[in-house]
């Protein structure tokens, strides 16, 4: 449960859960995001959960950092109240010009593409966590032969849609966006989209994914 509750800011309450980053852990912050998002404790402005913390944002003007913080450690939490978890199959095209860093990858964990593929491809990822940019998943546990560091030099621009890899997780750019993680395949699946009226959202934190192959010519029948 939460080992600590302390100050962010002037308005926020940084709930720490611990250093790990496993299920139990995230379960347990998915859990108390969604007891507090159903609570209806007055002035929470926003709630943002990660791999093993909480940010609770209020407003000062209806509430204090004491007080909520009291109904956070006195917050009764409902049983099964975790996500639906979720399986998710989503499809993903390794094509050359959409995994430009597999060459790297080769040489850097000394396993040849055939490999990290079929390494990449047999494990089911849990989402721990959504953000840095909109509805963009952090996927693990990847696999230890493929815990990979981070490009030394970022890229200006990642395609949406492309499939990241960096020590132990895997994501989604949801979006075209700078980043350094290794791009190894790219989906035809829209893992984000902001003009639903209801969930934009095709992956949160608590399911689970499964990435099967494609090929060029089934990914670019998606766009015919």
């Amino acid at each position: 449960m939460i080992k600590n509750i302390s100050n962010l800011g002037d308005a926020a309450l940084y709930c720490d859960f611990g250093t790990e980053v496993n299920k139990e852990i995230n379960r347990n912050v998915i859990n108390y995001f969604n007891n507090l998002r159903d609570s209806n404790f007055l002035g929470i402005t926003n709630i943002t959960p990660s791999y093993n913390k909480l940010v609770i944002s209020f407003d000062l003007k209806l509430t204090s950092f004491a007080k909520l913080k009291k109904q956070v450690e006195n917050l009764e939490l409902k049983k099964n109240n975790n996500s639906k978890n979720n399986l998710i199959k989503i499809p993903v095209c390794c094509a050359e010009e959409f995994a430009p860093d597999i060459k790297r990858l080769q040489k850097l964990l000394k396993i040849n593409e055939a490999k990290i593929y079929e390494t990449f491809f047999s494990k089911n990822y849990y989402c721990y966590m959504t953000g840095f940019i909109a509805g963009m998943p952090f996927l693990g546990d990847m696999d230890k032969s493929l815990f990979a560091r981070r490009l030394e030099t970022p890229r200006v621009k990642v395609p949406k849609n492309s499939i990241g890899i960096t020590e132990q997780f895997c994501n989604i750019y949801t979006f075209e966006s700078p980043g350094g993680w290794n791009i190894i395949g790219k989906t035809s699946v829209d893992i984000f989209d902001n003009k639903k009226n209801t969930e934009p959202n095709l992956i949160n934190p608590g399911d689970t994914i499964s990435f099967y192959p494609i090929s060029k010519l089934e990914y670019e029948k998606k766009y015919e």
